[in-house]
């Protein structure tokens, strides 16, 4: 009249509808011992990318992606933060030496490039790769009257 069975999936038993084990976190196949890192800071974000060797991208941060909203996206608070976010990602990669690349006018270039120099990384090179205009636009038309 009351029989109760216990239901298996795969092993593992359900009892009051959840399951026994966690989720496993993702470990990353990838292993590269030195990357490049790219920072752009703009007037509006801050975009960090970090790639091997090759250009090819082992992980990304933005400061809209760290949670930042609206103007303070642009701030160099932002950029720190998303600096650390980036490389607490990339702990299992096993970067050890990179080379930064920034480009952009924005607040955050300085301060990405600090946190990345507190976390403990052997930092080969810092290029700017900032686009300067060279001749300007050309000029209007002159007025005739």
């Amino acid at each position: 009249m009351g029989q109760q069975k216990a239901t298996t999936i795969q092993g593992d038993e359900i009892k009051g509808g959840a399951a026994a084990s966690a989720p496993k976190k993702k470990k990353s196949k990838i292993r590269v011992a030195r990357g490049k890192i790219y920072v752009q800071s703009t007037y509006n974000n801050t975009i960090i990318s970090v790639t091997d060797q090759n250009g090819n991208v082992i992980g990304w941060g933005s400061a809209g992606r760290t949670g930042f909203k609206g103007s303070k996206k642009s701030t160099p608070y932002a950029a720190q933060k998303t600096m650390e976010e980036v490389l607490n990602r990339l702990k299992d990669v096993g970067l050890q030496e990179v080379d930064v690349f920034v480009k952009g006018i924005g607040t955050g270039r300085e301060s990405a490039v600090r946190a990345l120099q507190g976390s403990g990384f052997n930092i080969l090179t810092i290029k700017d790769q900032t686009p300067i205009p060279h001749g300007g636009v050309r000029p209007k038309k002159a007025r005739r009257v």
